[in-house]
């Protein structure tokens, strides 16, 4: 069985999505679906969303107080992730 973690789908809708995902992909009809041939403007990893971790990590106070007032007080461990993630990618 297909598994739906939106409460938002009928059993109508879940016994359709079930249908089309036991079709082979030769039978779908998608002449009303162009294939994308032109990927100018698209970002790569856009929604991708990477696991977080929860961790204690003991900083500066200094360095600390500069992402909070950067970010306003709200967002700053985002704003640490991003620097953290920037410098990951420089080193490979």
């Amino acid at each position: 069985m297909l598994k739906v973690h939106t409460p938002k789908w009928t059993p109508e809708l879940i016994a359709q999505a079930e249908a089309l995902a036991a079709m082979p992909d030769d039978t779908i009809d998608l002449s009303d679906m162009p294939e994308v041939t032109d990927w100018t403007g698209w970002e790569r990893g856009k929604f991708y969303r990477p696991i977080k971790k929860q961790v204690t990590v003991r900083l500066d106070a200094d360095v600390l107080d500069w992402f909070k007032a950067k970010a306003g007080g709200r967002g700053y461990q985002t704003h640490i992730n991003a620097a953290l993630r920037k410098f990951v990618e420089g080193q490979g």
